[in-house]
């Protein structure tokens, strides 16, 4: 599992008290200021659509003990997905990525590599809620690079739906 945190474009470096790691802290409209070590920051290297100024987020977790978490721009403090592992909802899926994708995420063994699943909440009904699995981001865990990927339209759901029929199992 990927450990990331939050980050926007007004940080302010510091070291720490015991003098060996830095700490930035971040503006974001829904968690406030927050505190990053930018070692935890993932780096996109091709922005989301539409949103090309942010190439740096941090992975924040939902609650204590939920599979779901932010992903937050360390560059638009706005800009925030809920996203979940795909094994937490889909352990089958395993689509097929493109060698130069991985590549270009500089991934050389297959336990390098997370692949996210962006959320679709609607308001007030979460069992509603819907995962991209056209749209998957694709992390290399241990150089924290990330992409977005667009996978085969015909074979995946851009909005599978989360829960069976939006009832409890």
């Amino acid at each position: 599992m990927v450990q990331v945190s939050v980050q926007t474009n007004e940080y302010d470096p510091q070291e720490k008290n015991d003098g060996t790691e830095k700490i930035m802290k971040v503006k974001t409209s829904r968690f406030g200021e927050i505190e990053v070590n930018p070692e935890q920051l993932i780096t996109l290297t091709s922005p989301f659509l539409g949103f090309p100024e942010s190439f740096r987020f941090v992975l924040r977790p939902h609650k204590p003990d939920s599979p779901f978490m932010w992903l937050q721009s360390v560059d638009n403090p706005n800009l925030a997905f809920v996203v979940i592992q795909a094994v937490m909802i889909m352990p089958d899926y395993k689509p097929v990525i493109a060698g130069f994708i991985k590549k270009e995420l500089q991934i050389v063994s297959p336990t390098e590599m997370d692949i996210l699943l962006i959320l679709t909440v609607p308001e007030g009904k979460p069992r509603e809620m819907t995962a991209n699995l056209l749209g998957p981001v694709m992390i290399n865990t241990r150089k924290r690079l990330a992409r977005q990927v667009l996978l085969d339209p015909a074979r995946y759901d851009p909005c599978q739906p989360v829960f069976n029929d939006g009832k409890e199992d």
